[in-house]
């Protein structure tokens, strides 16, 4: 039996929102969220912080996770993707003889994460039998009757064929709910996608999901963060 891990990456980089990763969010840095979570959840062996910075790794051992490498820098530009950077903390594992099992990466940036979803996804993991679990969340417009503006800012549909339709005769769609993906040590280390059916989906309701790439991004998910911490106080 080898290890299960968490891998968070966060790189030093981020240009839309400057040091994303250890901005404050409704009181800490974003990244403790993920930490924290991670912690609850009482699945991990290791709690691994991938970073670059030098500050990011220092506000992440404040909050209890390991930061035993620093990512190199050929790894920290704006098109490596997530499997490459699990990929590179599952082989300083094997570098240092100690087997890893299951690894799940978490993203620095998902404060709405749940210990509960993360506990339904390992397990999912374990009984599915397949390589890859991760969360997933509905569109909430049918993607069926989406537009596009020309140069002349003149309407178009992606898929005429489509608009006649009511909404509710069109196939429900799901997108990427950017907040952590359960694989196999396996699956990560030999490139396998996650898009493709050796993955399993966990869905998310909407409101514990938003994409935090931008400033509007940011100011939502704290309206959104408010709004669900109000609601829970008066319960």
């Amino acid at each position: 039996m080898g290890l299960t891990i968490a891998v968070i990456p966060a790189r030093g980089g981020s240009k839309r929102i400057p040091r994303k990763n250890i901005k404050n969010f409704c009181g800490q840095p974003i990244i403790a969220y993920s930490i924290q979570a991670a912690q609850e959840s009482g699945l991990f062996d290791r709690i691994i912080v991938s970073t670059d910075d030098e500050e990011i790794a220092e506000v992440s051992r404040l909050y209890g996770a390991e930061i035993p490498f620093m990512r190199p820098k050929e790894l920290a530009d704006d098109y490596t993707g997530t499997n490459a950077i699990v990929k590179h903390a599952l082989k300083w594992f094997r570098d240092q003889n100690v087997p890893v099992e299951y690894a799940c990466c978490i993203y620095a940036t998902a404060p709405f994460i749940q210990v509960k979803y993360l506990q339904q996804g390992f397990d999912k993991l374990i009984s599915g039998g397949k390589d890859f679990v991760f969360t997933v969340t509905t569109f909430e417009f049918p993607i069926q009757r989406a537009v596009k503006l020309n140069q002349d800012c003149e309407v178009e549909p992606f898929f005429p064929e489509f608009i006649p339709s009511r909404s509710q005769d069109l196939e429900e769609a799901y997108h990427d709910a950017a907040q952590f993906y359960w694989g196999k040590s396996e699956a990560y280390l030999n490139d396998t996608s996650l898009y493709f059916s050796g993955s399993l989906s966990l869905v998310l309701p909407r409101y514990l999901v938003q994409d935090v790439d931008t400033l509007e991004d940011w100011q939502q998910a704290e309206f959104m963060y408010h709004a669900l911490r109000a609601k829970g106080n008066s319960n």
